[in-house]
């Protein structure tokens, strides 16, 4: 399931964001985790199995005026890939946004979402 980030989960998510191949840099990651920290319109999420384990997150600009959402940062840790943990992630936007919103991609994320609409 999907939770918001929160303070207390600082270092889980750099170490998940960090494998993003944009992320990699210390000085990036503590800038990009301080704009999802004071951005509205930049939200965080995690995502948690059963076993309460945080295996992966996903990053998102949130456009209010023209319903939209870019997808940004989307990633799972290794030891827990291909189980479908980011479509599982993509697909549980719906429960935080209506039908109203679009998903959109950026450079990063646009072939991941893209294979998420086939599947």
């Amino acid at each position: 399931m999907l939770i918001r980030y929160k303070k207390r989960l600082e270092k889980i998510a750099m170490g998940l964001l960090s494998f993003m191949p944009d992320e990699k840099e210390v000085k990036r990651l503590q800038d990009t985790i301080k704009e999802y920290e004071t951005n509205d319109q930049w939200q965080l999420f995690l995502w948690k199995e059963e076993d309460d384990v945080l295996g992966g997150a996903i990053g998102l600009i949130v456009k209010e005026d023209n319903k939209s959402i870019l997808v940004q940062h989307i990633t799972v840790d290794p030891s827990h890939r291909n189980m479908g943990i980011g479509k599982k992630m993509v697909h549980a936007l719906e429960g935080f946004f209506d039908e109203s919103y679009s998903i959109h991609a950026n450079e990063q994320t646009e072939r991941f979402l893209e294979k998420c609409k086939t599947s």
